[in-house]
């Protein structure tokens, strides 16, 4: 038998043995796979438009379907694009925020009588402010259709909210420029806003580079997806205490993970490792944002 002549119905047309089967007579061709059992192959995708994969569903007594509809339909589609069409890559570290849990728990008395939540948000920020002046590779967006990488002047940042209806992404616009206090009070709006879906839309577009906080639910790496046509996205997680060598000796410090995840067509892992570098450097002294930021 020429297998050359055998039609394949694996993924992107591979031959599988049921092929070869089918094909000598083994297998009799009333038994080919039914339509939506199989992936299609690249060519039946649409241009630009992530391959669906058609696998069949089996569903039983006391199942129920839930439509992805509204918000969820338009997250699901978003990162199945980014996931297909965007190599991503990784790096994951520790960071000690002992001091800055310290300078945190003593400053946030003054913010409380104001109605402000001092989280540690607004100092994620401004530490990853000064990251992307240093590396403004990461506050970009990926210019596809033309292989361009298009270094952004502004510096809008991006912050994951879970709401009932799913994740929605608010934008501080012009972080480099905003006090930590501002920094504050904007995060509690925009995230108030998303919970009650009264966000604006020029107040989820325009992010150059997003930071999701999943402290609140766990964890300690994750692999966030990039929300296209941003090239970087970074995940902060839980702080917990962990034994740590300091000056020679084991002392129990404040940890705290952190994942950046990086389109590889636009940055390489060096470069992702020493941007990650300056945030690590600057949430272990927060005293460092004094002197750097503007």
């Amino acid at each position: 038998m020429d297998i050359t002549k055998v039609a394949g119905t694996g993924i992107g047309g591979r031959v599988s043995d049921d092929d070869v089967k089918r094909a000598s007579g083994a297998i009799s061709s009333a038994a080919q796979p039914r339509p939506g059992t199989q992936y299609p192959r690249p060519e039946m995708a649409k241009p630009g438009e992530p391959a669906p994969a058609m696998i069949e569903v089996h569903v039983e007594s006391g199942d129920v379907r839930v439509p992805l509809t509204g918000l969820r339909k338009i997250i699901s589609d978003r990162m199945a694009y980014s996931k297909l069409h965007i190599p991503h890559a990784c790096g994951m570290d520790f960071i000690d925020v002992t001091h800055l849990v310290r300078l945190r728990e003593k400053e946030k008395h003054i913010f409380e009588p104001r109605g402000i939540k001092f989280t540690y948000m607004p100092f994620i920020i401004k530490a990853c402010v000064v990251a992307l002046r240093k590396f403004p590779s990461f506050n970009a967006q990926y210019d596809a259709a033309n292989s361009e990488l298009v270094a952004k002047r502004r510096i809008n940042i991006g912050i994951a909210v879970d709401t009932p209806d799913g994740l929605v992404v608010p934008v501080i616009r012009d972080a480099d420029q905003r006090t930590m206090v501002d920094i504050a009070m904007e995060i509690e709006r925009l995230a108030q806003a998303a919970r009650e879906k009264k966000l604006k839309l020029d107040e989820i577009k325009g992010g150059t580079f997003t930071i999701t906080n999943v402290g609140s639910v766990g964890g300690f790496f994750s692999t966030p997806i990039i929300d296209p046509p941003q090239v970087a996205i970074m995940a902060v997680h839980r702080i917990r205490d962990m034994p740590l060598v300091v000056d020679g000796k084991v002392e129990p410090r404040k940890v705290m993970g952190v994942s950046l995840c990086f389109d590889h067509r636009v940055v390489d892992g060096a470069l992702a490792t020493e941007f990650m570098n300056v945030v690590m450097k600057h949430l272990e002294d927060p005293d460092l944002l004094l002197v750097d930021m503007v």
